[in-house]
């Protein structure tokens, strides 16, 4: 109580901020003249700079503390948001985007780096599904949040109702910046709402568990093991599905037939809500059997076979909504039970290091999933193609968790 929810409100306020373009895109493509690539090259540059600063930033954190650098990202990337209602040309929008990249940089890894310095790993997989279940709950309040500005903002004190949209929701993540430096405790032994036998008790049981991870404890050995470099490969299968939903879910649904954006926005919720449901159960399942592997497995191809029904349902809404279900919930539970597998063998600053490489990798599917998808696009004028395409690299990556040892992560 003392610690998941404020970081999980903290990401509620990240995700809104980082995908709240795939609901502004429903008017700034019109009102700005920009093409579909265009779009999904300007929502993927957020990458580049999410990934060239990724590294750096979590060893930021590993040296000055969690509480200082998390209120600075948050601050920082709250304040780069609501700097996109200035976007006038594509460069502005490219620059707003790579800035907001450069500034969130660091905020996931170090966040699940933080939870290692709390939880053992017999509990770590449902604590991490609950701090990730902020980004389908992001999308749950923020469709309708998002649909209702644009619909009912346009055009006041001159502004369109995208430019609303950025400014109103960045408002949250600075104000949790300043909640972040008041509450957040760096380590367990600097907190107050501990006492000291409990201290020891926490303490304890992160040490023991230390001990037991095969030497995966210096920098060098996160940028040297080829298992940290495969998980970054499978990471960059689930981010692929991750990404094309929060950028494009709005678009396939209005595709799907459905173009009142209130509307859009209220049904972009229901993937969500089966998401959250999904996440809680398959981690604490695997919490609870000690099996980290197929947990991952099993949700990846559930969700390439949700992409693949997506696009397979034309103007059918149902089949298309039952379909981004599947693939919501899949994708969902795959990236917060793959999480518990780096954390299971790094520790140390080879923690630090590897789980940012770990997402650096990955995240180069935000940047190339969303141009190809906006590319794709402009070519066949659907995204079914893409769907097809990433359902293939879901599959794929789903069957690359199998190659990581079950010694190695099943705790």
């Amino acid at each position: 109580m003392r610690i998941v929810p404020l970081l999980f409100v903290c990401y509620l306020g990240a995700y809104l901020d980082r995908v709240n373009v795939g609901f502004a895109k429903l008017q700034m493509l019109h009102d700005l003249g920009f093409s579909e690539t265009l779009y999904g090259f300007g929502a993927g540059i957020f990458f580049l700079g999410y990934v060239l600063f990724e590294v750096p930033s979590n060893i930021a954190l590993h040296r000055v503390g969690a509480r200082w650098w998390i209120a600075r990202i948050m601050l920082t990337w709250g304040v780069i948001s609501a700097c996109m209602i200035f976007v006038k040309s594509p460069m502005s929008f490219y620059i707003a985007r790579f800035l907001l990249g450069v500034a969130e940089a660091g905020f996931i890894p170090g966040v699940l780096l933080y939870l290692t310095y709390w939880y053992p790993a017999k509990r770590r997989g449902r604590i991490t599904a609950l701090f990730l279940t902020a980004i389908p709950m992001s999308s749950i309040f923020g469709g309708p949040l998002s649909g209702f500005i644009l619909k009912s903002f346009s055009g006041a004190r001159g502004l369109a109702g995208w430019q609303w949209l950025f400014l109103i929701e960045a408002i949250p993540s600075l104000v949790l910046g300043f909640v972040v430096l008041r509450f957040l405790d760096d380590r367990v032994a600097a907190v107050k709402w501990l006492d000291p036998d409990e201290k020891r008790i926490v303490i304890n049981n992160i040490s023991n568990e230390e001990r037991e991870k095969e030497g995966f404890t210096e920098l060098s050995q996160a940028f040297t093991s080829g298992q940290v470099w495969l998980l970054g490969l499978i990471y960059f299968c689930v981010a692929s599905g991750i990404y094309i939903i929060s950028f494009w879910l709005p678009t396939i649904i209005k595709q799907a037939g459905v173009s009142d954006p209130l509307e859009i926005g209220f049904l972009t919720a229901v993937p969500y809500i089966a998401a959250i449901v999904a996440m809680i159960a398959v981690n604490t399942n695997a919490d609870r059997t000690r099996e980290r592997r197929w947990h991952v497995v099993i949700p990846s191809l559930i969700t390439g076979l949700g992409l693949a029904m997506t696009a397979l349902s034309g103007g059918n809404t149902v089949l298309a909504i039952i379909g981004l279900i599947l693939a919501t919930a899949g994708a969902s539970s795959a990236q917060s039970a793959f999480w518990t597998l780096p954390a299971a063998f790094l520790g140390g600053a080879a923690a630090a290091g590897g789980i940012a490489l770990v997402n650096s990798l990955g995240n180069i599917a935000g940047f190339a999933s969303t141009f190809i998808v906006g590319w794709m696009s402009d070519v066949t004028h659907s995204t079914s193609a893409s769907l097809y395409l990433f359902a293939v690299l879901l599959v794929v990556g789903g069957l690359l968790v199998l190659r990581i040892p079950a010694r190695l992560v099943n705790k």
